[in-house]
């Protein structure tokens, strides 16, 4: 009988390390879970601030008009009230060749954000025939919510020795605007150039 106490108080005692060691590696499972959730939301949480953000820009910009003119006598050579910043869509566009003669080129950009954008700037590329052939960038800066801009930037000719005609260009040449917000994409446009 005192033997029989002896193992049964050994098992209890056995019985209740085993609980308590499951116990704790359960707990201390949880609160490594638990650690690495708080470690990981914080960076989810951005990401998905960050989308909704450039998604709000997104639907709240449009481009409500633009012109070509000549830089030198200021001459409106071609204008649009089309919005060009619409992406999913190849738009054309009729330019006189007579622009392929300027030294160079001003282009004016008229547009519209509900929402603040922080460092609004473009990236544009011109593909003739699917190859990259021109890039360049132009920095807005800040942009105001609710607001509607002006933008003017002067783009230099190549020289007249490096110039394609314009029936070759006409119709293979593709300009690509990506209107950025910094690093974050707002839009990207393209329009298909014919020279009349």
């Amino acid at each position: 009988l005192w033997l029989k106490s002896v193992l049964c108080c050994c098992c209890s005692l056995l019985l209740s390390e085993c609980l308590l060691t499951s116990s704790f590696s359960f707990l201390l499972s949880l609160h490594l879970v638990s650690f690495s959730f708080l470690l990981f939301f914080p960076s989810f949480f951005f990401f998905f601030f960050q989308d909704t953000m450039s998604e709000s820009i997104r639907e709240g910009f449009k481009l409500n008009s633009m012109n070509l003119r000549n830089a030198d006598s200021g001459k409106i050579l071609w204008q649009n009230t089309e919005d060009l910043s619409m992406p999913d869509v190849e738009h054309e566009a009729r330019v006189p060749k007579k622009i392929l003669k300027c030294r160079a080129v001003s282009r004016e950009i008229n547009f519209s954000s509900e929402e603040e954008i922080e460092q609004f700037r473009l990236e544009q590329r011109v593909y003739f025939k699917g190859q990259c052939m021109e890039e360049w960038y132009f920095d807005f800066g800040f942009v105001m919510p609710g607001s509607t801009n002006t933008w003017q930037s002067v783009i230099e000719a190549a020289k007249e020795s490096q110039m394609m005609p314009a029936s070759a260009l006409s119709g293979n040449v593709v300009i690509e605007t990506r209107f950025m917000n910094g690093e974050d994409l707002v839009s990207v446009s393209k329009v298909r150039v014919y020279y009349v």
